[in-house]
């Protein structure tokens, strides 16, 4: 027990930390509401306060620098306790919501999934909406990092937590030489280009409540909304068009952007593989749909199939969800594509989900580096990436993680085909959940929820999210006897 009094000991500091979110929805309900949610709101902040402090006055004795164990198990309690506290209101501002449902919910908002189970969002309070949505806003870039940003009174080093939890194969890339620095400019650069992407809503014609929600889910690219008819609701060009550029740039790794910031040059963008490819994937999918919609009829014009491609495509790929349109209803290849691109679109160090575009660069290079050396088998041909060979380690990591991602999407798949579920629901559930997509398709398509599901198989898919989130290793090396034994 001793042996995790340390870790319980910064944890108890991030549950204090936590419970400050409380009040952003008690200000709205303050605006908004009704004095019951006042007590809500504020009984949520005080459970959370006082659970830190106590944890704290048990633990704080237990104090020493966190071991890389310590790390994955401290990723693990924040992101499994967490979204418990979250639930909590919603179960008191959110009509006829079990449990299950509001756990789903809260766990889908701080992985940043957009997966709802509620329906009847237009008719619920303000505060509850700004909850949802202002926790994809939080869990976008992880609480871990703005926890390495903002408490470097912690006193321990943070390098292990942002190794367990920043998204992405080159994990171990220090672009300061104190990573609290490095994380201090990365919230910085997520709070800026937040501000802009408020203002943009605002001036496209969102109310400031909606603005101010829809801004915290497209830069954490979660894609709650405040209607059931997510951007449907609003039937605006502009909008959606606001929408299109801050997913496009949210999904881009923030670590770039610090860089063009502290070079003051462009250049770091321009010569990125990952984003290139990025890119030119993005650019590909838009026109392809866009003809697609166009050749069906779908659309009355291909200047309206444009638009209408490149919302989505960005939506589905950046793993943001939103949708002003039933996809579900075009010609199949498209939601097949949409699916597909969202597993694996998103630049690492983004706040989007999925297998990340240098994954992708990194196995189809070493793909082809195997037909080379089919046809040459003594050819020197070595992986690189930006100029510089990667080590052996880094491809086997990525071919190992590839095969677990494979193993789990496949195992979670057959567990909710064995409750009875079709093929198409199961299968685009688990990877609208493992790539923290959002919504799927079959019965948890763009114009359902997961509300329809019992409650096994939301727990099921409540694991899968937490799993995409942590990119599968952070959870499962628990599950392994060799964490536990010292």
């Amino acid at each position: 027990m001793f042996g995790i009094l340390p870790v319980v000991t910064v944890f108890s500091r991030i549950l204090v930390a936590f419970s400050f979110a409380f009040l952003v929805p008690l200000a709205w309900a303050w605006a908004h509401d009704g004095v019951e949610h006042l007590y809500v709101w504020g009984g949520g902040f005080a459970l959370a306060l006082f659970s830190g402090l106590a944890l704290w006055a048990v633990a704080h004795h237990h104090r020493r620098e966190l071991q890389a164990r310590d790390g994955f198990l401290l990723v693990n309690l924040v992101w499994i306790v967490l979204p418990a506290y979250a639930a909590v209101p919603l179960m008191y501002t959110v009509p006829d919501i079990g449990w299950t449902q509001a756990y789903f919910e809260s766990m889908s908002a701080l992985t940043a999934t957009g997966a709802t189970a509620l329906s009847g969002l237009d008719g619920l309070p303000v505060s509850a909406n700004v909850w949802r949505c202002f926790l994809q806003l939080v869990g976008g870039l992880g609480i871990m990092l703005l926890v390495v940003a903002v408490l470097p009174l912690l006193g321990l080093g943070g390098l292990q937590l942002y190794k367990a939890e920043t998204p992405g194969p080159m994990k171990d890339t220090k672009f300061t030489p104190r990573i609290a620095e490095t994380a201090r400019g990365l919230w910085g650069v997520y709070f800026g280009f937040s501000l802009a992407c408020f203002l943009a809503y605002r001036w496209a014609g969102m109310g400031w409540a909606d603005a101010f929600m829809h801004m915290c889910t497209t830069m954490g690219l979660g894609g709650f909304s405040s209607h059931d008819a997510s951007f449907g609701h609003f039937d605006s060009p502009r909008i959606e068009a606001v929408a299109t550029v801050f997913m496009a740039l949210a999904g881009v790794s923030f670590m770039r952007y610090f860089i063009v910031l502290r070079n003051r040059s462009l250049g770091p963008l321009f010569r990125d593989r990952e984003i290139r490819t990025y890119v030119a994937v993005l650019l590909a999918s838009i026109g392809l749909i866009a003809a697609l919609l166009a050749w069906h009829g779908v659309v009355r014009s291909f200047p309206e199939a444009l638009r209408t491609s490149a919302f989505h495509v960005l939506s589905l790929a950046t793993t943001t969800g939103y949708a002003s349109a039933d996809y579900a209803q075009w010609p199949v290849f498209a939601p097949v594509l949409l699916m597909f691109l969202g597993c694996f679109v998103s630049c690492a160090g983004s706040t989007g989900g999925g297998i990340k575009m240098v994954r992708m660069v990194l196995l189809i290079k070493q793909a082809r580096r195997e037909l080379v050396r089919i046809v040459h088998p003594r050819v020197v041909n070595p992986v690189t990436m930006g100029g510089a060979v990667l080590p052996i380690s880094v491809i086997t990591a990525t071919l190992g993680f590839m095969l677990i991602y494979g193993a789990t999407t496949m195992g979670l798949t057959m567990v909710l085909l064995f409750t009875g579920l079709d093929i198409v629901t199961a299968f685009s559930a688990v990877v609208a959940t493992v790539n923290n997509i959002g919504p799927g398709l079959g019965l948890v398509g763009p114009t359902s929820n997961f509300g329809v599901l019992n409650d096994f198989q939301i727990w099921v898919l409540t694991f899968a999210m937490l799993l995409g989130r942590l990119e599968l290793l952070t959870v499962l090396v628990l599950f392994t006897g060799a964490f536990w034994r010292r």
